[in-house]
């Protein structure tokens, strides 16, 4: 078991796991033949996942256009609150199809604003990919379109996915399970 920052965490899915899952994924997605496709990562916690899939995408054959949106509903600590843009996007949707890619499906709060969002600023769609799913702390009715993982009910972190702006360099994803 790891030991980062004097605390053990245990691996979730491994980097190797998250690789291959990411090449799965963009090929999914490349299957949908999106027509303008802008890729938008959700920051902070999205932004390794989100190279890595645009990179697997690339690989698949497609070449989209890349946005970022910093959207907070989380602040420095590990409850969800009110949703707030921190920083938007610059390109025009109307007419686009969109894919959010964010970190981790969990309340569904963050992603329906950022769905609804691109939705009324007249993108012709607007897809969701995360690299984890938590259904169980789900609280609108929303469904990502591609999940690289179902999540346990855990705090995790790595993998961009921090806690109080730790462990986000970590190249798996983890459960911080103590002190070493």
């Amino acid at each position: 078991m790891p030991v980062v920052r004097g605390k053990s965490i245990e691996v979730l899915f491994s980097a190797s796991t998250i690789a291959r899952r990411n090449l799965e994924l963009a090929k999914d997605i490349a299957a949908h033949e999106y027509n303008d496709l802008l890729v938008i990562s959700v920051l902070k916690g999205s932004f390794i996942f989100a190279a890595d899939l645009i990179r697997a995408m690339h690989d698949t054959g497609l070449s989209p256009e890349v946005e970022f949106i910093f959207i907070s509903s989380y602040g420095a600590g590990t409850t969800s609150g009110e949703v707030r843009v921190l920083r938007d996007i610059d390109n025009d949707v109307a007419g686009r199809d969109v894919l959010l890619i964010d970190d981790i499906l969990e309340s569904g709060k963050t992603l329906k604003f950022a769905r609804d969002l691109m939705l009324s600023r007249g993108a012709r769609s607007c897809a969701i990919a995360v690299l984890l799913d938590k259904h169980t702390r789900r609280q609108t009715e929303l469904t990502a379109d591609f999940v690289g993982f179902e999540c346990p009910d855990y705090f995790v972190v790595g993998y961009g996915m921090d806690v109080a702006h730790a462990f986000r360099e970590l190249p798996f994803v983890g459960i911080v399970t103590g002190d070493a």
